[in-house]
């Protein structure tokens, strides 16, 4: 704001700074309005919906267990099995529906190359769904 002062000047030049006071009071009036209108703005209809319970029917796929020694034996749900017998099973499990999870277990010394074939085979056969178990590290 500009205070009258003793200089000679006779006030000509243009003031440098903006009066904020008209601003805030428009924004004030604004928010006003919003707080106002802003219930108004529901356009729901009053309707009494009848009341029932119940569970939501969740189909959970199976899972298969697939484990691998450190020999490179693969086991199908704790059962011994061949490398023939193994990718014919996983074929069958590829078309059931929900798809099973291939919950995928394979000790600390087995070789890359027998996880690697077993997960190949499981993705040639067409599951999607392979996840590794692993031991939680202890502290």
């Amino acid at each position: 704001m500009a205070f009258a002062s003793m200089n000679d000047d006779d006030g000509n030049e243009a003031l440098a700074e903006i009066n904020m006071i008209p601003l805030i009071d428009v924004m004030l009036v604004l928010l006003v309005i919003f707080i106002v209108t802003a219930p108004l703005l529901t356009h729901a209809v009053k309707v009494d919906l009848p009341k029932a319970s119940s569970q939501p029917n969740l189909t959970r796929p199976d899972n298969v267990q697939v484990a691998i020694d450190g020999a490179g034996q693969v086991y199908w749900n704790g059962e011994v099995v061949a490398t023939a017998v193994l990718e014919q099973r996983l074929r069958a499990a590829a078309q059931l529906s929900p798809q099973p999870e291939l919950h995928l277990r394979a000790e600390r010394s087995t070789a890359y190359e027998k996880v690697a074939a077993v997960m190949s085979a499981s993705a040639r056969a067409g599951l999607t769904r392979i996840g590794f178990v692993t031991e939680p590290v202890r502290h």
